[in-house]
């Protein structure tokens, strides 16, 4: 049990964060009143108050004209005022304006010296991306200025004009008598805003009814009744009017209306015909002028252009060829024309559809054949005539980039280089040879303290095609176009040096995977197969010996070792998780190792001496991100898996396995060092340095769960700052020398939990993440001492009472 003394030694550190805290705030209220002018006061809080509860008022924040400055916590701290003003005590507009002119006069004379127009096109773009950045900063000021905000002046136009919108948002929503109420309270400087609102009764649709005198559109509508935006019975909404009007037209374009669009649609709304609160709804579709009826159009030919843009010699003229109903107009035969038509599905004599359109652009530039793909329609000489451009992209391209790599270690350099052979048998598949050199710093497994040079290399090959090998065939092959289906064979070699081991990885893979809708996208590997050869050093070998006899599996990964499996899995992405959006993310896995060992055994396997493997392992992964206020955002995230081998070993392996901790994980341990269950870190292979445990060691497990909660929000400019609150651990199925290990009904005593902070560096083209964890609850400790919070430390030296900090350094977001 933690100390008396200890404990009150920590409350008094509360205290004092807790009066630096209040001083802060108090300070930084004074700073923001302090750049009022005279008669000025600061619009310090705005407040919306419904007398329906039920109502969701979220959507009104959003609606004030004058907007508060922003706090941080909900405290008076307004950091972005005091960034403002900061930058405006130093903004001199002048020196900008030198630095401009300075600027284009030193660009004017490298463009007039330039000896070729694509130098001269590069300078001038040059030129006018420094001076729309100089422009910004003489209109909007300094950094620090753009970065931050001006004090939010209380202006009673602003309070009116509020008043009125909200008036007008409730109208929209059916609450047609509603009553908006501006209360206003001043305390010295300041002024607070409260809107009361009362909704009353709203308005409901009495009615929907639709008329068109052309018949054939009349049972279109009626046929796709099902999926109207306005019914009988529900509170009148204006949006649904418009997602209404949206309907009808994409019903009628789809059905060969091509000339159809939604100013022929109008609303006829009534509320004096019905009972009180109710609403009469005509939707009315009107003909064209002169005609008697909507004109349907159906495809009398279709054109195919796959080679638009390509330089040829002069007097060279496109031949066309007949395939399925499409007449291709190219040069050359240079792409499989089966396989576009699997692609395209408008068809000869078919109505317009414009989904049909949409899906033939999207599936054919999926195909990363070309550069643009366009579609158009000829109307002119009485016929239909379906226009399809495709301009290609190079047949050859490279791509090369170096950088610094962060995983586990300390960063080290990196070099790829990619190469990219389009088309290469004439049936739009893709060649890819992709390869990768890298450095990095990586802790010792031998000693304490001690880092050395870790080189990774990887070369592989990769041929994509557009389509699923076998065994799909024919007709079934164009159904499944529509679907995206690749079919992905994969060979490569990964190299590893360090100077405990060196390890090799021969791996060949076929893959199919296809998507089903916008977000839902499915993978499958019949065939997914390594081959794991290592050496280690002699030192390290006795290490792995004596982890082994303790229940740590890690000297699996260094064993010769043949890995075959099935995969299926299916991600859906909905929202694109990630942005700035209300999303959610789901990816689940499931795979099946060695299966075929149960009825055959590659000789293979026998004569190089390797190790096989049989298991059954599953995960799933489920993100969430919730918009929570301006610039801010919470994320949550829930990791589970479990894995079962049944080989004659009992082991998974090694790549196979489930590990916690890390910058992706829980962050407050180091990568892959949490676990297993509540089992306390193995001591006796090093000994403990000042009572700190032994983490040097990788922490296998058949089961994995963890989750994170973080609070993202910008701090200024393009720096955000997150809170986190993780919690995790691995547990092993089958019993081993240590009981702690195994996973039980009380699992739930045994996650480990770590919290921390988090800076985020958003460049735009990445993120650069930078995250301190500290260590909540230890299950690895005695009973009475697992919380551990009050232990943590920042600097040496550490013990069983001075808990370090772990720093984390990632790219991109955690989850």
């Amino acid at each position: 049990m933690p100390s008396v003394s200890s404990g009150k030694i920590w409350f008094t550190k509360i205290k004092h964060f807790a009066f630096i805290g209040l001083s802060v705030a108090l300070l930084s209220g004074c700073l923001g009143t302090r750049h009022l002018k005279e008669g000025e006061k600061l619009l310090y809080k705005q407040q919306i108050k419904i007398d329906d509860k039920k109502f969701d008022a979220t959507p009104l924040e959003n609606i004030y004209v004058a907007k508060t400055n922003q706090k941080l916590f909900g405290l008076p701290i307004h950091r972005l005022v005091w960034l403002y003003y900061a930058g405006e005590n130093h903004f001199k507009p002048e020196k900008f304006i030198q630095k401009k002119e300075k600027k284009e006069k030193k660009f004017d004379g490298k463009i007039k010296a330039a000896t070729s127009q694509k130098k001269v096109n590069n300078l001038q773009y040059r030129k006018l991306r420094k001076t729309e950045a100089f422009n910004k900063k003489i209109e909007n000021g300094n950094n620090f200025m753009q970065w931050g905000e001006k004090l939010s002046v209380y202006d009673s136009a602003s309070t009116q004009l509020t008043q009125e919108k909200i008036q007008g948002y409730l109208f929209a929503n059916g609450y047609f008598l509603n009553q908006v109420e501006a209360g206003i309270a001043a305390d010295n400087r300041k002024m607070q805003v409260l809107y009361s609102v009362r909704l009353n009764k709203p308005y409901r649709l009495d009615s929907v009814t639709y008329y068109c005198s052309d018949t054939q559109i009349s049972k279109l509508i009626a046929k796709d009744a099902a999926n109207q935006n306005i019914k009988r019975g529900m509170i009148y909404n204006q949006e649904s009017f418009g997602k209404e009007r949206e309907r009808i037209e994409l019903l009628l374009r789809d059905n060969g209306y091509y000339s159809f669009s939604r100013q022929f649609i109008d609303f006829a709304v009534d509320t004096t015909v019905v009972q009180p609160q109710r609403v009469t709804v005509h939707v009315n579709i009107r003909i064209p002028a002169n005609l008697k009826k909507h004109l349907q159009f159906r495809i009398d030919s279709l054109h195919f252009t796959p080679d638009v843009g390509v330089k040829v010699d002069s007097g060279m003229r496109r031949n066309t060829q007949r395939y399925r109903g499409i007449n291709f107009h190219n040069y050359t035969n240079r792409f499989h024309k089966k396989v576009l038509r699997q692609r395209v599905f408008i068809f000869h004599d078919s109505l317009y559809s414009r989904s049909q359109t949409f899906l033939t652009q999207k599936q054919l530039a999926n195909l990363d054949i070309f550069k643009f793909v366009n579609i158009n329609y000829d109307t002119s000489g009485g016929k239909f005539v379906a226009n399809i451009f495709g301009s290609p992209q190079e047949k050859y391209s490279w791509g090369n980039e170096a950088g610094v790599s962060v995983t586990q270690g300390f960063p080290g350099p990196y070099y790829s280089l990619n190469f990219k052979q389009r088309n290469l048998f004439g049936g739009l598949e893709i060649f890819e040879l992709n390869g990768r050199f890298g450095l990095e710093g990586v802790a010792s497994a031998t000693s304490i303290g001690n880092f050395y040079k870790s080189t990774e290399a990887n070369l592989n090959a990769s041929i994509t095609l557009p389509q699923f090998l076998f065994p799909f065939k024919g007709n079934r092959s164009t159904q499944l176009a529509k679907f995206n289906p690749r079919t992905r064979l994969l060979a490569g070699y990964t190299y590893t040096d360090r100077p405990e081991y060196n390890r090799s990885i021969i791996t060949a893979s076929a893959t199919y995977t296809w998507e089903n809708t916008k977000s839902l996208l499915f993978s499958f590997s019949p065939l997914n197969l390594n081959v794991i050869r290592s050496d280690t050093t002699a030192a390290f070998g006795a290490i792995l010996r004596d982890l082994e006899s303790k229940g740590n599996r890690l000297i699996n990964a260094f064993k010769p070792s043949y890995v075959s499996s099935m995969l299926f899995s299916v991600t859906w992405n909905q929202h694109n998780y990630g942005g700035n959006v209300n999303s959610f993310f789901v990816r689940a896995a499931l795979e099946s190792g060695g299966t075929m060992l149960n009825f055959w055994t590659p000789s293979l396997i026998k004569k190089e001496g390797l190790q096989p493997y049989q298991f059954v392992r599953a995960n799933v992964d489920l993100r969430r991100t919730q918009i929570a206020g301006k610039n801010a955002q919470v994320a949550m995230r829930v990791n589970a898996g479990i894995g079962y081998a049944y080989s004659s070993n009992k082991v998974l392996p090694y790549e196979k396995n489930f590990f916690v901790g890390g910058s992706n994980s829980v962050r407050a341990w180091r990568p892959r060092r949490l676990g297993q269950g509540s089992a306390t870190p193995d001591s006796s292979a090093n000994p403990r340095d000042n009572g700190l445990f032994n983490y040097r060691f990788e922490k296998p497990g058949d089961i994995l769960l963890e989750g994170s909660l973080e609070w993202r929000q910008k701090l200024f400019g393009f720096i955000n700052y997150a809170f986190f609150v993780d919690v995790g651990n691995v547990w092993s199925i089958r019993s081993n020398s240590d009981s702690k290990t195994k996973f039980t009904t009380q699992f739930f005593k045994e996650f480990g939990v770590g919290t921390g902070v988090g800076l985020r560096f958003d460049f735009t083209f990445l993120i650069l993440r930078l995250d301190v964890g500290m260590k909540v609850y230890d299950p690895a400790r005695p009973e009475g001492d697992k919380f551990v919070l009050n232990k943590v430390k920042f600097f040496k030296p550490f013990g069983t009472e001075r808990e370090p900090v772990i720093f984390n350094i990632g790219i991109g977001y955690p989850f």
